[in-house]
């Protein structure tokens, strides 16, 4: 067993933006029967980890067991390597554990498989919480998050034909797609032109080697759909 494991951020566009940060009540609920609660506290110490270090660190095996309550075990049956080994399972890590392993630090809306396995009383909450995101209207909730997902990808240097797959991919409905990578790219560059022009204005030259980060900022801005 090693003494430390590589540690990597595992970045998803549409998880990233769609999902719930580890630490979140929403994951506590929802996410802690099908993890089990070793697991999901690993997973909780890693994301804010890596809010610290973004880059992804190198974690010392012993020490976080400790730490985490795990106890001293070594080996690949340890209860370290096993929750790892979890998370690997429920695709919120990938890689081996033993050496080098990329982590979400953002959780995924609890799929159904899983939802059904909860108990009763969690079904039902679960249920509530879904029918309270949808209580300003279905399509709106919808356009709003599509809209976000594409700005995102966007912003990441996908082009609008792939950021409309992607959203079909993810389960939104077909109409909503090019709607919203449509919508994104205007967005995106009226954001990018207007940091252009006050440049210009201030300047009476165009620098445009920070453009890129500071039309990422302002379109941010922009994005309240």
């Amino acid at each position: 067993m090693p003494s430390t494991i590589t540690v990597r951020p595992w970045p998803d566009p549409v998880i990233d933006t769609l999902g719930h940060d580890a630490r979140s009540m929403y994951a506590e609920v929802f996410w802690l029967p099908t993890l089990g609660p070793s697991t999901l506290l690993l997973l909780r110490h890693l994301a804010a980890r890596l809010t610290r270090e973004p880059g992804g660190f190198d974690l010392p095996v012993a020490s976080t067991s400790q730490a985490l309550g795990l106890g001293h075990r070594e080996g690949t049956s340890s209860p370290l390597l096993r929750s790892f080994s979890r998370l690997v399972q429920f695709d919120l890590a990938c890689g081996d554990p033993l050496e080098e392993v990329a982590v979400r630090a953002n959780v995924p809306p609890v799929n159904r498989r899983h939802i059904r396995r909860l108990p009763a009383d969690l079904q039902q909450a679960h249920s509530d919480w879904a029918a309270a995101r949808l209580s300003e209207g279905e399509l709106t909730t919808a356009r709003r998050r599509a809209r976000r997902v594409a700005f995102t990808l966007l912003e990441q240097g996908e082009d609008p034909d792939h950021v409309e797959r992607i959203l079909h991919g993810s389960g939104f409905q077909p109409g909503l797609c090019g709607e919203s990578a449509a919508w994104a790219y205007r967005r995106h560059r009226d954001a990018l032109d207007a940091v252009s022009n006050a440049t210009t204005a201030a300047a009476g030259t165009v620098d445009t080697s920070d453009q890129g980060s500071d039309g990422a900022l302002v379109a941010n801005m922009h994005v309240q759909g």
